[in-house]
């Protein structure tokens, strides 16, 4: 029995030492087969295995990026999928440039001087592109975060558009004079943005008006309210109200408040209702007054 497991430990071994020096050997031999420049500390090898490991980190690199990109946008619509495929274009070359440098750097070539060079380049460019590089990391945000849709309205810089198009680096919006405002996307970051439809597509609105004092404010409130009410695009529920804001210096000062489900036509309802309570006034008799202002001349000596 000694004898057998004696036999079995000594096969082992030959196996061993056979996989070891002759089938590994000629492994690392084919591995080690390659291209070698210069002498001494300047030699520069490029081998098969150098090689393989070259293309095997180019296409680890791309599948891990690849699943990146799926786990990152798989709940996203088709749309916003496709814009990801640039940004993760951009990281594969990237660490395409990366792992060519370390391949670089493992055959021997000095990458010091490239490094620096690259390194003062990359500082140029950071500076030269850092306004295009936080336009791209807001659309990212935007599509991530969904806190732009296309379809809202939008006001930026006093100018009230609708969104039609979202991409990356630019949101494009028209406004209501049938012109398109192009968005840098950083805006949506760093500054104050109203958008009218986040929540939901009603807003309330409000049209001002003054009435003489002396004016029945009853009767104007009537006025106001029917006038809301009968109007095509207000909305009845919830119903149309009116403030009695403030004893202005030179009228009563009352707002008419409304909702609508379409913020875009905005101007165009609060035009059709300033038609309206202009022609009911006139039939009621009630007064829109100018400015006045009462001047006291106080007299001292005949002039």
């Amino acid at each position: 029995m000694v004898k057998v497991l004696n036999m079995i430990q000594d096969t082992q071994s030959k196996v061993e030492e056979i996989i070891e020096e002759d089938i590994w050997g000629a492994i690392k031999e084919f591995l080690n087969l390659g291209i070698r420049f210069g002498e001494g500390e300047n030699t520069i090898n490029i081998t098969i295995g150098l090689l393989l490991l070259l293309s095997l980190a180019f296409f680890a690199t791309g599948y891990i990026l690849k699943w990146m990109r799926k786990l990152i946008t798989r709940r996203m619509e088709e749309e916003d999928q496709l814009k990801f495929v640039s940004v993760f274009k951009f990281i594969r070359y990237v660490v395409y440039l990366v792992v060519i440098l370390l391949t670089m750097s493992s055959a021997g070539i000095d990458i010091t001087l490239l490094l620096t060079a690259s390194a003062a380049l990359f500082v140029g460019l950071g500076l030269a592109l850092q306004e295009l590089f936080q336009d791209i990391i807001g659309g990212i945000f935007i599509i991530i975060d969904k806190s732009l849709h296309v379809g809202d309205i939008i006001e930026v810089d006093g100018k009230v558009g609708k969104v039609f198009e979202i991409k990356l680096r630019t949101t494009r919006a028209i406004t209501r004079d049938d012109k398109v405002i192009i968005i840098p996307n950083h805006k949506f970051i760093s500054d104050i943005i109203y958008n009218y439809t986040q929540n939901h597509k009603t807003t309330r609105e409000q049209v001002r008006i003054g009435v003489a004092y002396g004016s029945d404010i009853q009767l104007v409130t009537k006025i106001l309210k029917n006038i809301a009410e009968d109007q095509s695009g207000v909305l009845n529920s919830p119903k149309p109200f009116v403030i009695f804001e403030d004893f202005g210096d030179s009228a009563l000062m009352f707002s008419l408040n409304f909702y609508i489900t379409d913020s875009f036509s905005d101007p165009r309802i609060k035009s059709e209702i300033r038609y309206k309570i202009d022609a009911e006034f006139r039939k009621k008799a009630v007064s829109i007054p100018f400015p006045q202002r009462d001047i006291h001349i106080i007299q001292q000596k005949p002039f």
